[in-house]
């Protein structure tokens, strides 16, 4: 028997939610094992280079303001940053990096390697030690035992995973990495429901043989910001990205591969994410759209290797091949390797608590596309808070949950294990009810001090955070206080299409215009900008947008109050939802399910109607 010490916390893979779990865990002093099939593939970004966007970049801000390491490697080894959604309002902005593939999975190789209380062991987990309905640690193909305290399940793609190429497919996990097989079958036998999902990837071509003068360029911000809130290195040189488009001839030669087609000849059992459908269901379910927009995306600061984003396919080699050179600029592309579909198996994420800890089995933990989610952003999201959660299980510490009013990690848990999901779930603003309260811009001012108090964020961190605190109240005061006489400022107002003033008006008021903004007085009125020349930028925006949208802010926190009344009526215990005929039937099963911790939570269970919650909170003596 190979011998080893017990761990407190073992991660089985080591994609983006393996390596934030194992991070997460060693960095709040908890003795982590991590183990992955191949060493060389540590945060790999299957799918495309890129880490943030809609949603996805609120996610990594999040991250990153608890103390977890997405923010600070995306930072390290991007090669483009824009802000996207710009011209709305700031609780849609979106940060959006580029980044170098190679040089992402080596700095998160790194960081883990530099990160005290991590140890490594490269081999396939084919089996779990339970004992007493509780996890006790993993078994590997070589028959070795490790045994652990807790353990954090983000097997990816990989359980099971099946690729599809035209009429070709073959087991795998990612192009030329094996299937990892054995955990699914002993979790249903232990009475968890697995199902199935797929997903898929472009194929990859030479940037050299593409012609960019046929292309629109797409090039990053002008003064490229950060994820970060540390001080991070900033961006130098950036690298275009470039829009082209598919054509009717591109859509009919994908057509002469649709009987060969995985997906339509029904070999594909899986579901797909729906907002990212592959180029052939695009064209069949939009036939009436003769073209569809695709993005070519750099893979690195250096390699000629290009990612094709919106060319997501599983038709035959030869037809993607054929298709992709009909493509304006892709004339004379060199390819090289296909796009594939791959189906792998999932759990249902009801079958978890909001701690992301099994119900079934006690210190198990599931992060990640194991859950039914799709993204790098969910699943670093995801290996954080189980991370954190399985290093206090152990340490006896109180669990780490996020509510859907403090951030869009909780929104995101909250949807998983309330209302399940039978499509890859992806994060979306129009998900968050709270949204406008929940920006990236102060992610650090919501979440860092919850970080601190963990033991994860820094006191560097919550420093910046005071600093930020202090001056953004600086500047609304002065801003309060500030008078603007009429004859400094009509002119602008008159440019800007702005009501001219009569009479002295606090520059606070000014600002409330939804067509005035800070750069404006500041260009105007040199002594206004010499005033608030000694604040930080970001404690300026964050000074604006909460005096721009202070009524909405208000009202948002007042709702997430009312909301959290019930999130304070605790159900005690596990209660047996068939003996309450007064619940309507899905309500019964539902409940029996999810077993909801809350009030709060049962109102948010799909199939649960206010009727149902009005029984429940009379059955509890409410």
């Amino acid at each position: 028997m190979f011998q080893q010490e017990e761990y407190d916390v073992i991660v089985v893979g080591a994609g983006h939610a393996g390596c934030e779990a194992a991070a997460a865990a060693a960095n709040l002093g908890s003795k982590v094992l991590l183990v992955t099939m191949n060493m060389n593939t540590i945060a790999q970004m299957s799918c495309n280079p890129a880490m943030g966007g809609v949603a996805k970049g609120q996610i990594l801000r999040e991250v990153d303001a608890l103390g977890g390491q997405s923010g600070i490697v995306t930072d390290k080894t991007m090669i483009q940053f824009r802000m996207l959604n710009r011209s709305k309002g700031p609780a849609m902005w979106s940060p959006r990096a580029q980044s170098d593939r190679m040089r992402f999975a080596e700095e998160w190789r790194l960081t883990l390697e530099q990160t005290l209380n991590i140890d490594f062991w490269q081999e396939a987990v084919t089996g779990l030690l339970i004992e007493n309905e509780t996890v006790a640690g993993v078994r590997t193909a070589l028959g070795v035992e490790f045994r652990g305290k807790a353990v954090v399940l983000t097997n990816g793609t990989f359980l099971n995973g099946l690729i599809h190429i035209g009429e070709k497919q073959f087991g795998g996990g990612r192009a030329a990495e094996k299937a990892s097989s054995g955990i699914t079958e002993q979790l249903i036998e232990l009475g968890f429901e697995a199902g199935r999902m797929k997903t898929g990837t472009p194929p990859r071509v030479d940037g050299r043989s593409l012609d960019y003068s046929k292309m629109e360029e797409q090039p990053g911000d002008e003064i490229p910001g950060r994820f970060s809130y540390l001080d991070t290195p900033t961006l130098v040189k950036q690298r275009p990205c470039y829009i082209t488009y598919t054509n009717p001839e591109v859509h009919e030669i994908l057509r002469t591969g649709f009987e060969k087609s995985p997906m339509f000849q029904g070999r594909i059992k899986g579901l797909g994410p729906r907002y990212c459908p592959s180029v052939e269901d695009k064209i069949n379910r939009f036939a009436d759209k003769d073209r569809h927009q695709i993005f070519v995306e750099p893979e690195g600061s250096s390699t000629v290797e290009m990612y094709i984003n919106g060319f997501s396919s599983s038709l035959p080699e030869d037809v993607q091949y054929r298709a992709l050179r009909k493509i304006a600029g892709f004339e004379n592309a060199k390819m090289f390797r296909p796009g594939y579909a791959i189906e792998y198996d999932f759990f249902p994420p009801t079958q978890l608590n909001l701690t992301l800890e099994t119900k079934r089995v006690r210190n198990l933990y599931f992060a990640g596309q194991i859950n039914g989610t799709t993204g790098y952003e969910e699943a670093a999201c995801q290996g954080l808070m189980a991370g954190i959660n399985a290093h206090n299980r152990v340490h006896d510490k109180q669990p780490f949950v996020l509510k859907r009013s403090e951030a869009y990690i909780g929104v995101l848990i909250d949807d998983l294990v309330n209302k399940g999901t039978d499509e890859p779930y992806r994060m979306f603003t129009s998900r968050a009810e709270h949204r406008i309260v929940l920006r990236q811009d102060n992610a650090d001012l919501r979440l860092t001090p919850m970080g601190y108090a963990l033991g994860l964020a820094s006191e560097e961190r919550m420093q910046r955070v005071e600093q930020k605190q202090r001056e953004t109240a600086a500047v609304i005061e002065y801003l309060q206080k500030k008078s603007i006489e009429p004859a400094e400022i009509n002119g602008l107002l008159t440019e800007l299409g702005s009501a001219t003033i009569s009479e002295k008006t606090r520059a606070v008021n000014l600002l409330r215009r939804p067509n005035v903004e800070l750069e404006h007085l500041t260009r105007h009125l040199p002594r206004l900008a010499l005033e608030l020349g000694q604040y930080q930028p970001d404690s300026l925006e964050q000074a604006i947008i909460t005096i721009k949208y202070e009524s909405y802010i208000q009202k948002e926190h007042l709702q997430a109050a009312r909301v959290g009344e019930l999130e304070n009526f605790v159900i005690q215990g596990r209660l047996d939802y068939k003996q309450m005929p007064a619940l309507s039937h899905e309500a019964r099963e539902k409940l029996l399910r999810v077993q909801p911790e809350t009030i709060g939570q049962a109102a948010r269970i799909s199939g649960v109607s206010p009727a149902d919650i009005s029984v429940l909170m009379v059955y509890l003596g409410r």
